[in-house]
């Protein structure tokens, strides 16, 4: 069977950031990395859950939502994918910052956190989440067009 794309990754190499992980057409998905692969502790599901419903529902209702296809965790629990279509990539990293300035001040209810909205409602971590969106936007308060390609070799 071929390869995916992702699994081309030297993981061994990756920081966390925010980079390009392919492009199908006018479909780009951006890997956003929180944490370095293979080095502990990985990110909980509970809030990694409450990150996906907060992010995905920030995007959603911005500007660019026509733009956005959807938003999904890595199951290694290292981050995860964002999907866009057509979206320069400055305005990208733009929307990424807001969305994680979003979950880092988010209180009350989590959006689609009830159990007729969601399929494990119960499972949801707002500090936790709160907390990786405060670290997750510091490593991208920064971050340039010019970062978001991977800078070493893939897999062989």
């Amino acid at each position: 069977m071929k390869r995916i794309a992702s699994f081309e990754v030297d993981h061994n190499q990756l920081l966390p950031g925010m980079y390009i992980s392919r492009v199908d057409g006018d479909v780009t998905t951006y890997d956003l990395r929180f944490v370095r692969p293979n080095t502990p502790p990985y990110m909980e599901p509970p809030a990694m859950h409450t990150i996906e419903h907060l992010f995905a529902t920030y995007v959603r209702n911005s500007q660019w939502a026509d733009q956005v296809i959807y938003f999904c965790p890595m199951g290694c629990r290292t981050g995860f994918y964002f999907l866009t279509r057509g979206l320069p990539e400055a305005d990208v990293i733009g929307l990424v910052r807001e969305a994680l300035g979003f979950i880092a001040d988010f209180e009350g209810e989590i959006p689609g956190s009830r159990p007729e909205e969601c399929g494990n409602y119960r499972e949801h971590n707002l500090a936790g989440a709160r907390e990786w969106a405060r670290k997750m936007a510091g490593v991208l308060e920064n971050w340039t067009i010019d970062q978001l390609s991977y800078t070493f070799q893939k897999v062989r």
